[in-house]
């Protein structure tokens, strides 16, 4: 498969360039030069030792993450292009929220595109979850390069993208965090009309664009996203559970900002190993839908574990966008009637986020709207169930793929909400 990675001519892509080449000859050369001294380059082109992966409490770089995002990339067969799109840069104390660090370097998005070789075929931007990146949607990207113009983020303090000091305090700052960084790279990016599509988490930050900015959006699919429903609605169990010593254990270390990613890292070298139980549990013995090869299930390890391990950025935002139990602190369902954007809900059939929240939120938007159910899959449908996501996705975009979008019926094995 051709890879071309596009570099823009500034020190700090060069640097990633270098960082690139490092990479590919530690995987190359991976057991030999695994004990052997490893070094890096800074945003002034100077080397710094570090020390070697098997000698690191936390064994992840920055090589590392590129490195597994190729090698989880090489699964798709489709054309790509790689690229750090910058956003900008600004001075420490800036208020734009994603410079407040001691650093004033530029950030970067990392940015996979996928060109149809019909100009006319509509753009569709996906957005990842909390946890994921990009890579997460590898098994959908052929498919959908067939029809779309495809676009995959790494949300900013995510995968491969910059990872600045996360000083955001409330949940206004946060948001604004996702926002407006996205903004600057839609900018950068020169898009003026695409399709929205967001996981989770980044349903929850691309509902909230789609708010801010609607005159961008096409369409807004949200799949099984986060942050629709409020406290107020959480079932009789859990509020059980959040009065036990045990859930008051688990609501304080919620509030400290504990987060998953901190569990990985405290493990040090063990971490590899509890994201590879997780992955293997998930997707295989207690998957719901199409189970990962054994291929598959190894690179989406490896790149699972080094874009959790990383340093610590964008997963901060966990405490100020939601309150235990992952009920948004400024849910979706409160601003519906502000909806701007024709909007399509997918879920899972087994899918934890509820789409009863969905259908209360359709009661008050003044826009079309649709809640599509796909069978064998969970959370992650576009994993589990890999032909029935995206014959929802299609579907749900009939208006700029089909010469009679109103004579469309809904694919069979869907069910409609």
């Amino acid at each position: 498969m051709s890879l071309i990675r596009r570099w823009r001519k500034s020190s700090a892509e060069i640097v990633m360039a270098e960082e690139l080449r490092t990479a590919a000859a530690a995987t190359a050369t991976a057991t030999g030069a695994a004990t052997a001294a490893e070094t890096t380059v800074d945003s002034n082109g100077r080397k710094k030792w570090t020390w070697p992966s098997l000698l690191r409490w936390i064994p992840t770089s920055t090589d590392h993450i590129i490195a597994s995002e190729k090698r989880l990339l090489s699964l798709v067969k489709t054309p790509f292009v790689v690229e750090q799109v910058n956003i900008g840069s600004g001075p420490p104390g800036s208020k734009i929220r994603w410079f407040r660090s001691a650093s004033d370097e530029s950030r970067f998005i990392n940015t996979v595109t996928f060109d149809n070789k019909d100009e006319n075929s509509p753009t569709i931007v996906m957005v990842h979850g909390y946890g994921a990146s990009q890579g997460f949607f590898f098994r959908n990207f052929d498919a959908l390069a067939r029809r779309f113009r495809v676009i995959a983020i790494d949300q900013l303090g995510w995968g491969g993208s910059s990872r600045p000091d996360f000083t955001c305090k409330s949940t206004e700052e946060t948001e604004a965090w996702f926002i407006d960084s996205f903004e600057a790279w839609r900018k950068a990016k020169n898009l003026d009309n695409f399709i929205l599509l967001g996981h989770s988490f980044g349903g929850y930050v691309a509902a909230k664009y789609a708010l801010k900015h609607p005159e961008h959006v096409q369409h807004l699919i949200l799949v099984g996203p986060a942050g629709v429903s409020a406290d107020t609605d959480m079932s009789e169990r859990l509020t059980q559970f959040r009065s036990t010593w045990k859930g008051a254990v688990l609501n304080h270390l919620w509030e400290s900002n504990f987060t998953p990613q901190k569990l990985v890292r405290g493990l040090g070298p063990w971490g590899p190993n509890l994201v590879h139980k997780y992955t293997s549990a998930r997707f295989g013995s207690y998957g719901t839908g199409e189970l990962l090869s054994e291929e598959e299930s190894k690179l989406l390890t490896d790149y699972m574990y080094h874009t959790l391990a990383a340093k610590g950025s964008g997963e901060l935002c966990l405490k100020y966008i939601f309150s235990f139990g992952a009920f948004a602190r400024k849910p979706l369902l409160h601003c519906a009637s502000e909806w701007k954007v024709p909007t399509t809900f997918i879920y899972g059939y087994h899918d934890w986020m509820s789409y009863q929240g969905a259908q209360e939120a359709r009661k008050h938007m003044k826009v079309p709207c649709e809640i599509i159910r796909v069978p064998e899959a969970g959370h992650f449908v576009f994993i589990d169930n890999v032909s029935g996501f995206h014959s929802a996705v299609f579907h749900a975009c009939r208006r700029f793929l089909s010469s009679d979008p109103d004579n469309e019926s809904l694919p069979e094995g869907l069910t409609s909400a």
